[in-house]
């Protein structure tokens, strides 16, 4: 790894030192077919590749540049626009022809010393990409980067496009910087043979384009024979599938006619059958509409009267509940008071028995003793006052007896009243729930009313797709009269018919293909016929000549407009 290393510093070192001289003794700004230039960025690429990783891919393990090279991008950002550049270039397709960009760009903007210098600046991302004992990884790169400063005064515009990058061989060719040190060459043999290798290395570049070119197209030729001949057996089955077509075409031609025939009748009968049941059920549904707006305004009305009807009786209920209880509150008072006089009464019978008894008593002392009739007569006295007082008490307490059953009575009559609310609220709540299912009714209603104008628009919708499929059917018929009129009108064209292009009349050559025009079937060249367009009988689109192109766009913007 030390001996290449030193080696390929060696060659960079002489590839840099022969490219400044050169390009100084000629003072002009160099181009991508400078030899010296092309043997730089061979010795740089090869420079580039020591010690680097290989990826694996589908074909096999690959080595590519790419990878280190658009670390760049992240590290310096005026190198952004290079690396996209590269990465968006048409006609490059691998790493290697990617990272051969890059340097060619990089060059022009004078800034490869810059980058590469970056890139050593961060060796830990590097170490992803190389093994250990690079170029890169070593001292050798920071020597490198010091020899590329020194590209800084060399002028370069480099055409990147067109140029095959993927597939150029990276070869050191030695013989630039093999010099005999005898030979005193003046500086005037010099430019000339630079310009005798210029024309020499451009003849040899030119020469391997040509023979791959020429391998290139032996190949298509020999693709070209066998899709030839596989297509003169499609070209013998399809003149026998359009003979069976043509026949299927007439016969599709009449049942058409009379298809058309009799959809029109029937798309017009339809059309006004569907017209009247529409209006029928527009008519209907404006009548239910208005029905139900009636009935919604009366179950309305009735419910806002139910409901104050309720709320009266429920105020009545309030005040019949609370005279309930002021009347039973009255009626604990009085049966309270009437046990009060009650024993009251029996006391005063417990006195007069005791009085009874004492008068009895008396009355034997009285027989006697004569001398106690002034006591008899006073106690006779208290005798007809206390039976006074319990005749008035028995008065007393009938009252209170009629007053108690005239209470219990009026309680009866309440109770009664009561229940009679109580009926009345039980009929008001079913009422209410009836009011509750009429409610649900009327939403009911309601649905069915948006079902029926979803089936109202649904079906203006289908006689709207009905006439869409009605002009559909007719363009189709178009359709098919075109195709007919350009298998009647046209033929297929043999290739060994043609040698020359029919617009521009040049002859066909390896270089200059045969192409057939889809519409008319004549053989015009690429650039006469490198327009494509959508024809009713392929299903995308192919090639036409620019006379069909421009009748075609013609027709279309006719039947369009």
């Amino acid at each position: 790894m030390a001996i290449e290393r030193s080696n390929l510093l060696s060659m960079l070192k002489l590839s840099i030192r022969v490219l400044i001289q050169s390009s100084m003794s000629l003072g002009r700004t160099l181009d991508s077919e400078y030899p010296p230039l092309q043997q730089f960025f061979v010795v740089l690429e090869h420079c580039l590749k020591h010690g680097l990783k290989a990826k694996k891919s589908f074909i096999g393990y690959n080595k590519s540049v790419w990878g280190p090279l658009e670390l760049v991008e992240k590290l310096c950002p005026e190198s952004v626009n290079i690396a996209t550049s590269a990465r968006d270039m048409p006609g490059i397709k691998t790493g290697l022809g990617r990272g051969r960009a890059w340097l060619h760009l990089a060059l022009m903007q004078k800034k490869v010393a810059d980058y590469m210098k970056a890139l050593l600046d961060h060796k830990d991302l590097l170490s992803e990409f190389y093994d250990s004992g690079a170029l890169m990884l070593e001292d050798e790169g920071s020597v490198m980067v010091g020899l590329l400063v020194g590209l800084n005064v060399i002028d370069a515009n480099l055409c990147i496009k067109g140029e095959d990058l993927d597939s150029q061989v990276a070869v050191i060719d030695f013989s630039l910087y093999l010099k005999d040190p005898a030979s005193n060459e003046t500086p005037k043999d010099d430019s000339k043979m630079t310009a005798i290798l210029d024309q020499k290395h451009y003849i040899e570049e030119l020469n391997r384009h040509l023979s791959g070119t020429v391998t290139d197209l032996q190949a298509k030729m020999d693709s070209l024979e066998k899709t030839n001949s596989k297509l003169v057996e499609e070209l013998t089955a399809a003149t026998d599938r359009i003979n069976s077509l043509r026949e299927e075409q007439e016969q599709l031609k009449k049942e058409n006619e009379t298809i058309l025939q009799r959809n029109e009748k029937c798309h017009v009968f339809i059309f006004q059958a569907v017209l009247q049941d529409s209006q029928a059920e527009l008519e209907t549904y404006k009548q239910t509409r208005q029905g139900l707006d009636e009935m919604y305004n009366v179950v309305w009305k009735q419910y806002k009267e139910e409901k104050r009807i309720r709320q009266e009786l429920e105020r009545e209920l309030e005040l019949q509940v609370g005279m309930k209880q002021e009347m039973e509150v009255a009626m604990k008072l009085l049966e309270k008071d009437t046990h009060e006089k009650q024993d009251t009464l029996a006391a005063l019978r417990l006195q007069l028995d005791q009085v009874k008894t004492l008068n009895v008593q008396m009355f034997h002392k009285a027989q006697n003793d004569q001398s106690d009739e002034d006591m008899k007569a006073e106690l006779q006295g208290k005798v007809d006052a206390l039976q006074k007082q319990l005749t008035d008490l028995d008065t007393l307490r009938l009252g209170l007896e009629n007053e108690l059953r005239s209470e219990r009575e009026q309680r009866q009559n309440l109770q009664k009243a009561l229940q009679r609310e109580q009926d009345n609220s039980t009929e008001l709540r079913t009422q209410l729930q009836q009011l509750q299912g009429l409610h649900s009714e009327l939403q009911e209603l309601k649905q069915e009313k948006q079902q029926l104008q979803q089936k109202c628009e649904q079906q203006e919708q289908a006689l709207q797709e009905m006439g869409l499929h009605l002009s559909q059917s007719k363009l189709k018929m178009e359709d098919f009269k075109e195709v007919n009129k350009a298998l009647k009108g046209h033929a297929w064209l043999k290739d060994d018919e043609a040698t020359q292009c029919k617009q521009c009349q040049k002859e066909f050559s390896i270089s200059r293909r045969k192409h057939h025009c889809r519409n008319c079937g004549d053989i015009y060249c690429n650039s006469c016929s490198s327009n494509e367009l959508a024809l009713p009988s392929y299903p995308r689109p192919v090639r036409v000549c620019d006379v069909c192109h421009s009748l075609l766009l013609q027709r279309s913007s006719s039947t369009g407009s």
